[in-house]
């Protein structure tokens, strides 16, 4: 079994199945991203050290969503720009129309020092690299309420519908 630090980041697959959720819905795909000195964006729209992108098939060409990296082309204000994300610096991905998507923790730098919290233990866990995004539980108390709800409603009855051919 891998350790977790030697694990693949599930981050840009997630990315990718989501960018192709939203296309598949007609959704447009929008992407939030934290900005530092490894991302490569124009400055004059990154806002409080983000910057929202629109990673749509209309809005970009030569779209890569890779392992390590997000490349596209793209025209900002009529201007066209080579755009270069670390996927580690992608804090969302959603559809503009509806918001749905998902948001992932910030990495933190893997050099942190664990023992630098106090003395006697934090309740704070220490952070070395990306952190889970959703970890699924399932208890026996979960099987024991699906069961409580009210039944869901029987179909109506009576003749079934039929279609008449009009020629």
């Amino acid at each position: 079994m891998m350790s977790a630090p030697a694990s693949t980041s599930t981050r840009p697959y997630l990315i990718r199945a989501l960018y192709e959720w939203c296309t598949d819905s007609g959704f447009t795909p929008y992407v939030a991203v934290l900005v530092d000195d490894n991302v490569r964006v124009p400055r004059e729209y990154v806002k409080n050290g983000e910057i929202v992108l629109n990673i749509s098939f209309d809005a970009t060409s030569s779209l890569k969503l890779g392992n390590e990296f997000i490349e596209f082309k793209a025209r900002f204000a009529g201007t066209p720009r080579e755009i270069l994300v670390p996927v580690a610096n992608v804090i969302a991905i959603y559809a503009r129309e509806n918001g749905q998507g998902m948001a992932f923790p910030m990495s933190v730098p893997v050099d942190v020092d664990p023992n630098a919290g106090d003395a006697q233990g934090s309740d704070k866990p220490a952070e070395l690299g990306e952190t889970n995004v959703v970890q699924l539980v399932h208890s026996e108390a979960d099987d024991a309420d699906a069961h409580d709800g009210p039944e869901p409603p029987k179909p109506p009855s009576g003749p079934r519908p039929m279609l008449k051919r009009v020629k």
